[in-house]
C-alpha cells in the first residue's frame, strides 16, 4: 500500500510531476478515458511536494490514525511520543487533546523534544569519537528515502545516530523500561517509512499525523482534563524550526563551526544531487549538512493541517518556546550564562548514563528497485521520432509542461514507462496543426465537392419537375382511363343481359319449333288419311256413276287439299330443320359470346381497379417527389452555406 495515494479528483495536469523529485514515482495513466497520474509507493518517499503543487486535492495519504483508536478502544496498552510542533500548531488545545487521549488509553506521554535533545548529544559524540565529518543529518525520514533509493552512494555519509523519535523511542523502552506500544504523534507523513523499517525493530508501532488525529479528535469529541508531557526538555524542541538541528550544535560548538542548512523539497534533493561526488568523497568544508525536506521544517509538515500553514502563528510559537528553553541563568546544558564549551559538558553529564551504540542505526540500499532503464542513443531517437520531434530544436524544447525538466527526461520516462507521449503538448499541438492542415485540405475539397453536390442537385430538380409533370400528366390519364374503363364495363354489362335475352329467346324458338314439328306431324297423318278417304270417295263416286259425280269433284278437291296440306307440312318440316339449326347456331354463338363477355368483364374491371391503383400511386409518387424536391432544396441551402463557411 503507498503511504501518498491517487484519489478521483485527478485530472492528469502533470503538476505533481513537475514537483517531484523521483522520476517513476508519478506515473500516467488512464481510468475510464480519463488521464491520471497514479503513485508508485516503491519510489515514492512521501515528501509532499504534490500535496503543495497539485490545486485539485487529488493527492491522499494514509497513516496509523485508525488503528491506533481501534487498538486503544480494544485495551491495547499504548504510549505515545510527541513531536515538538505538536504544541507549537496546538499551544491552546495541546492539554486538552492530550487529557483527551488519556481518557481513551493512553498510558504515558512523552515529548520528543527530549528525543531531540538525545540526538543533538549523540551527533555531537559520534563526530567527536570517529571524526564524522561532512556527514547529512538523518531526523528527516523523506531525505532518508530518498538516499536510499536515489543516491545510495551517500548511504555512508548518513548520520547512523537515530532521530529524534527514535531516540525518544528507544529511551522509553530501554532507560524508562516502558513496555506499552508507542505511538508517535507526528507532523510527517513520511515517518511512516521509518517506523516501518525492519533496521528500527519495530520500536514504534503507530504514525499517527497532526492532521488525521486532530480531524479524529474533533469528529468523536475527544478532549479531557488538561495533562502535561511528562519529561523535562531543552533545546531539543526547537528541531521542528528550519535549521534547529544547527541551532543547537552552534548552542554547543559555538558558531566558528560551518554547518550547511538545506531543505526544501525539490531544492534540497538537487543540492545532493548536484554535490553527491563531493559529499561522497568529503570535499566540503562542513561539519555536516542539515538537511530537512520541507522547506518550513516539520513545523509545517506533510502531515499537518493544511490551514495550520497558511500563516505564521505557528512559528511564533515556536519562537516563544525557543525562548522559554534558554535560561537566563542556571547551570544546566540550556543555560544562556554558560559558554558552548560548558553547554556541552553539561549536556554529556546529562546523558552520561547513556549508551551511545543503542542510538545508532543502520540503512539500507533501495536502490535496486528504483532503479530505471537508460535508453540508448538509438532508443531514444526512436522515441523522439515517435513523438515527432525530428530536429535538435525540437528535442530540446525543454518547455516543463509534461512535468519534466527537459524532453530528454520526458523521453527517459517513455522508454521506461512512467509516462507516454500523449502528455507531450507539443506532440499533441504537432497533431492539432496537422490535423487542421488535414482540415484546411478537406474544407478545400469540400468546398469542391459541395459546389458538385449543388449543381448535381440543380440537375436532380430539373429531372424532379420533368417527372412531376409525367406524374401530373399520368395521373391524369389515369382517371380517365379508369372512367373509360368503367363506362366499357358498364357497356360490357349491357351487351352480357341482351346475350343472356337472346339465349331465352332462341330457347323459347327452340321450345315453339317442336310444338310446330308436333303440329306439321300432326297435319301429315290428317292428310294421309283425309287423302284416304278422298280416295276412298272417289272410288264410291265412280260406283255411284252420275249421281256421284258431285261428290267425286269434291272427293278430289278434298285429295288435292290432303296433298297441299301435306306438302305444306312437309316444307314446314324442312324449314323447322333449317331453324333449329340456325338457332343451334345462334345459342352456340351466343355462349361463345357470353364467355367473351365475361372474360372481357372481368378484364375491364381488373383494368378500371389498376387504373384507381395507378391513379393513388401516381398521387403518392406525386408526393414523394414534392418531398424529395423539398429536401434537395434544403440540401442546396445546406451545401451553400457549407461553402460559405
Amino acid at each position: 500500500m503507498s503511504l501518498v495515494y491517487t484519489n478521483d479528483n485527478c485530472i492528469g495536469c502533470n503538476k505533481c510531476i513537475g514537483a517531484c523529485s523521483c522520476m517513476g514515482a508519478n506515473v500516467q495513466s488512464e481510468v475510464n478515458g480519463q488521464n491520471r497520474i497514479d503513485v508508485d509507493g516503491d519510489r515514492c518517499v512521501a515528501c509532499g511536494a504534490c500535496f503543495d503543487a497539485c490545486k485539485h486535492h487529488a493527492r491522499e495519504f494514509n497513516d496509523d490514525t485508525e488503528r491506533f483508536f481501534a487498538d486503544l478502544a480494544k485495551g491495547e496498552k499504548i504510549s505515545i511520543l510527541i513531536a515538538p510542533a505538536f504544541l507549537a500548531n496546538y499551544p491552546n488545545e495541546y492539554e486538552k487533546v492530550l487529557g483527551g487521549l488519556k481518557q481513551c488509553g493512553v498510558n504515558r506521554m512523552i515529548s520528543i523534544s527530549f528525543g531531540a535533545d538525545i540526538t543533538t548529544w549523540g551527533y555531537l559524540n559520534y563526530i567527536q569519537k570517529y571524526n564524522y565529518l561532512g556527514g547529512i543529518s538523518q531526523p528527516c525520514p523523506a531525505v532518508v528515502g530518498y538516499i536510499e533509493r536515489y543516491i545510495p552512494k551517500l548511504l555512508p555519509k548518513l548520520f547512523p545516530v537515530q532521530s529524534p523519535m527514535m531516540c525518544g523511542a528507544i529511551y522509553a523502552k530501554k532507560y524508562m523500561g516502558i513496555t506499552d506500544k508507542l505511538a508517535f504523534i507526528s507532523p510527517c507523513i513520511a515517518k511512516k517509512m521509518e517506523i516501518d523499517d525492519p533496521n528500527n525493530k519495530g520500536i514504534v508501532s503507530y504514525n499517527v499525523t497532526f492532521d488525521h488525529l486532530m480531524k479524529y479528535v474533533r469528529e468523536h469529541n475527544i478532549s479531557g482534563a488538561p495533562v502535561s508531557d511528562e519529561i523535562e526538555y531543552g533545546l531539543g524542541s526547537v528541531y521542528p524550526m528550519p535549521g534547529g538541528l544547527k541551532e543547537n550544535v552552534y548552542w554547543f560548538l559555538g558558531e566558528s563551526v560551518l554547518i550547511r542548512q538545506m531543505e526544501g523539497e525539490k531544492h534540497m534533493y538537487h543540492f545532493l544531487e548536484e554535490n553527491k561526488d563531493k559529499i561522497s568523497a568529503s570535499r566540503t568544508p562542513y561539519l555536516f549538512i542539515d538537511a530537512l525536506n520541507c522547506a518550513n521544517g516539520c513545523l509545517y509538515g506533510t502531515g499537518t493541517e493544511e490551514e495550520k500553514n497558511r500563516g505564521e502563528d505557528t512559528l511564533y510559537e515556536m519562537l516563544r518556546i525557543r525562548e522559554a528553553v534558554k535560561k537566563n541563568d542556571g547551570k544546566d546544558a540550556w543555560a544562556r550564562s554558560l559558554t558552548p564549551a560548558q553547554r556541552l559538558d553539561a549536556l554529556n553529564k546529562q546523558f552520561e548514563q547513556l549508551d551511545l551504540n543503542d542510538f545508532l542505526r543502520a540503512y539500507t540500499d533501495r536502490s535496486a528497485s528504483c532503479a530505471h532503464k537508460e535508453p540508448s542513443a538509438g532508443q531514444l531517437d526512436k522515441i523522439y521520432l515517435e513523438m515527432n520531434k525530428r530536429t535538435h530544436e525540437q528535442r530540446h524544447i525543454d518547455c516543463s509542461c509534461c512535468g519534466y525538466d527537459s524532453c530528454e527526461d520526458m523521453a527517459r520516462a517513455i522508454f521506461n514507462g512512467y509516462n507516454t507521449k500523449v502528455n507531450c503538448i507539443h506532440y499533441i499541438k504537432d497533431l492539432s496543426e496537422a490535423e487542421k492542415a488535414e482540415i484546411e485540405n478537406m474544407a478545400g475539397n469540400l468546398n469542391v465537392q459541395t459546389q458538385e453536390i449543388i449543381d448535381t442537385v440543380a440537375r436532380i430538380n430539373q429531372e424532379f419537375v420533368a417527372l412531376n409533370e409525367s406524374v401530373d400528366a399520368m395521373e391524369k390519364g389515369n382517371n380517365i382511363n379508369a372512367e373509360e374503363s368503367n363506362g366499357i364495363s358498364s357497356d360490357i354489362a349491357q351487351v352480357s343481359t341482351f346475350c343472356q335475352e337472346l339465349e331465352s329467346s332462341v330457347v323459347e324458338i327452340n321450345q315453339l319449333l317442336k310444338e310446330l314439328e308436333k303440329n306439321n306431324n300432326s297435319v301429315v297423318s290428317i292428310a294421309n288419311k283425309t287423302n284416304l278417304l278422298a280416295l276412298n270417295a272417289s272410288i264410291e263416286a265412280a260406283r255411284a256413276g252420275e249421281a256421284g259425280r258431285g261428290f267425286a269433284v269434291v272427293a278430289k278437291e278434298i285429295n288435292s287439299l290432303a296433298g297441299s296440306s301435306k306438302e305444306t307440312a312437309g316444307s314446314s318440316n324442312e324449314s323447322q330443320v333449317m331453324i333449329e339449326k340456325a338457332t343451334g347456331q345462334i345459342l352456340e354463338r351466343s355462349q361463345q359470346l357470353m364467355e367473351i363477355v365475361t372474360h372481357v368483364s372481368d378484364r375491364i374491371s381488373n383494368l378500371a381497379a389498376s387504373a384507381e391503383e395507378m391513379a393513388v400511386s401516381s398521387t403518392s409518387v406525386a408526393d414523394s417527389a414534392d418531398s424529395i424536391q423539398e429536401m434537395l432544396d434544403g440540401l442546396v441551402t445546406q451545401a451553400k452555406a457549407v461553402s460559405e463557411v
